[in-house]
């Protein structure tokens, strides 16, 4: 996920961490299994597969996209917070951010 409200900064984080996964064949056939294809995979990948895989938003929009996958039958959902060049490499705050939004935590 990317607590970044502007797409364009947002998918440039995003991004190299896409890259990895789409180097990985065992992903790539999982992916194609879900219904993505060729057009997905190419130059980094598409808008459409960006949008699937890495929630990105503000702290509300990433936390209903947490919910989401709750409501759709997740009983767990792991969270890995990316940051861009120049962010902190500090991930709590984010991940503080993203509880209280929640309403989990203390």
């Amino acid at each position: 996920m990317v607590l970044e409200t502007d797409r364009s900064r947002a998918r440039a984080t995003g991004d190299a961490t896409l890259g990895r996964y789409l180097g990985l064949s065992n992903y790539v056939g999982n992916l194609r299994r879900l219904g993505f294809d060729d057009a997905d995979f190419a130059d980094g990948g598409s808008d459409r597969l960006f949008d699937a895989l890495i929630l990105h938003g503000g702290t509300p929009k990433v936390a209903e996209g947490l919910r989401a996958h709750l409501e759709a039958g997740a009983d767990h959902v792991a969270l890995q917070l990316l940051d861009g060049p120049g962010d902190t490499p500090d991930p709590l705050p984010g991940y503080r951010a993203l509880a209280e939004e929640l309403g989990i935590g203390g």
